[in-house]
């Protein structure tokens, strides 16, 4: 798990095919310090396993599930990365509650300048707009890793935006994507787990409307 504040912007130097998806290095100053074979690493919000260790680099092996659902299918060598090491509990969740777990990409739309700080929109992947009902106004939402703040949402066009102060730009990779570009999208956890409490219990409730069907003149009709 994982606060969605990046740590530092990574660099990919080296990619390789594998039967089994693929095997991506990065360099990374921070998060490599004390990291070690097995621990996790978000790789632009993507929870990867480091399986192995080379100073400041690191290796970790990316799954067709993981590839289709990112970015990291267009992922090259010398492309910067935003890393975060995941958190223990004693780590200051200055973001939000971030699973590593990216549900789909979402295009910018548009960069305009707002005062000091640009508004960035996004639209999700057709095949997944049904995740805007994840996305709420004033929520948060992670992009490529980054925990940041919903300011509008468009549920009809499964669009939203987000603004970022220049500090926030010079620190993670989306300072340097521009209209076009895609970026890993991770919705809000908490909503998600609201959805399925819900769905059962309207489950439970027509379950029992069914069964209030059954009165005591049905039963003596037929013969109870």
């Amino acid at each position: 798990m994982f606060t969605g504040l990046v740590e530092e912007m990574g660099e990919v130097i080296n990619i390789s095919k594998k039967e089994t998806g693929l095997g991506i290095t990065v360099k990374g100053n921070e998060v490599t310090k004390k990291a070690k074979i097995g621990d996790s690493i978000a790789v632009n919000g993507v929870c990867l396993t480091v399986t192995k260790m080379n100073g400041e680099a690191f290796t970790a092996d990316v799954m067709y599930e993981t590839i289709n659902r990112s970015g990291l299918k267009r992922i090259k060598i010398g492309d910067k990365v935003n890393l975060e090491k995941s958190l223990t509990l004693i780590t200051f969740l200055g973001g939000h509650l971030v699973m590593g777990d990216v549900d789909s990409e979402a295009k910018i739309l548009s960069i305009t300048s707002k005062g000091i700080a640009k508004l960035y929109k996004f639209q999700l992947e057709e095949k997944h707009k049904n995740n805007i009902k994840y996305v709420v106004q004033k929520g948060r939402i992670t992009i490529d890793g980054a925990s940041l703040t919903v300011i509008d949402v468009d549920d009809d066009l499964g669009t939203f935006s987000v603004s970022l102060i220049p500090h926030t730009l010079e620190n993670i990779t989306l300072g340097r994507k521009k209209a076009g570009d895609f970026v890993n999208i991770e919705t809000d956890l908490f909503g998600k787990y609201v959805e399925k409490i819900l769905k059962f219990e309207e489950m439970e409730n027509g379950k029992k409307e069914e069964k209030s069907k059954i009165t005591m003149d049905f039963l003596q009709k037929n013969g109870f």
